[in-house]
């Protein structure tokens, strides 16, 4: 896919024509259905996180069924406690597991969706990024998409109303999609999120030894992450350059695996959240 143009799809841009709202695709598997439920779910998440220290710019949380990554993310939008009234976008960015992807992909939908309700498109976001070629047009990534997803009624719970830019990364440069994300930066009503799981599928101990190292990276602000590493290696690394050129550190919230949460111990997923604070 080496020379495609920003978010190309198998070497052409997709053709699918306009639609107004991406329906949710995960709910009721990656996290319940039923509204009600859902609100209680993540209302327990947040509880059970600790609270305190300084409002976050950025966050970096994990995309994983609730029941096993939700305890990790929830350690990351507890820090949004308080911020409804300041926060009023969202960057959110995450990795496409569906659709090769080169480059960055913002969807043509004006709504997504959750059983929480629907949640606005930033349309000028969309258009900036398109203008300026730091991503393309289209809704075959997001389609099908839980890294993205499964963010949502996290935000939505602690955010309420606000507009939001969904960027599917696929392979590219570190500097590249910080440029990206230096276009869309914005002040105090911006937040920036970025969706990744850590190593798949090692045993227990292994898998502890490999998010270490990689959770040590990412304070170090290595923007030289794997795939085997971090799933959403490549928006991952993005931010860690723009971390870089604005000398803003990061911080580890929580770091687990499958085998702490829900899973067994033979084949585990990592999850880690940090924040960069504004």
């Amino acid at each position: 896919m080496i020379g495609l143009p920003p978010g190309s799809i198998l070497g052409c841009m997709s053709t699918r024509p306009v639609e107004s709202v991406r329906p949710a695709a995960v709910a009721g598997r990656f996290y319940p259905g039923d509204p009600d439920t859902l609100r209680r779910e993540v209302a327990r998440m947040l509880a059970a996180a600790p609270r305190g220290g300084a409002r976050p710019k950025a966050l970096v949380a994990p995309h994983a069924g609730y029941v096993y990554s939700g305890p990790t993310a929830g350690f990351a939008y507890a820090l949004l406690d308080g911020a409804a009234d300041t926060i009023r976008k969202v960057v959110l960015l995450g990795p496409s597991h569906h659709v090769p992807l080169r480059g960055a992909a913002v969807p043509t939908a004006a709504f997504f969706e959750t059983p929480l309700g629907l949640i606005p498109v930033d349309r000028d976001g969309v258009a900036r990024l398109v203008d300026a070629g730091l991503a393309g047009l289209s809704d075959e990534p997001h389609r099908f998409e839980h890294a993205l997803e499964v963010q949502l009624p996290f935000l939505q719970a602690q955010l309420g109303d606000f507009a939001l830019l969904p960027v599917s990364v696929g392979v590219g440069r570190a500097e590249r999609v910080a440029d990206l994300l230096d276009a869309v930066w914005g002040g105090d009503e911006t937040l920036i999120v970025v969706s990744t799981d850590m190593s798949h599928f090692h045993g227990y101990a292994e898998a502890r030894a490999i998010d270490r190292a990689t959770c040590d990276a990412i304070l170090a602000r290595d923007p030289h992450l794997q795939g085997e590493q971090a799933c959403g290696c490549h928006a991952l690394n993005g931010l860690l350059e723009a971390a870089r050129r604005r000398n803003l550190d990061l911080r580890l919230l929580d770091a687990r695996n499958s085998g702490d949460t829900a899973g067994p111990r033979d084949r585990v997923v990592g999850y880690a959240s940090f924040a960069i604070d504004a």
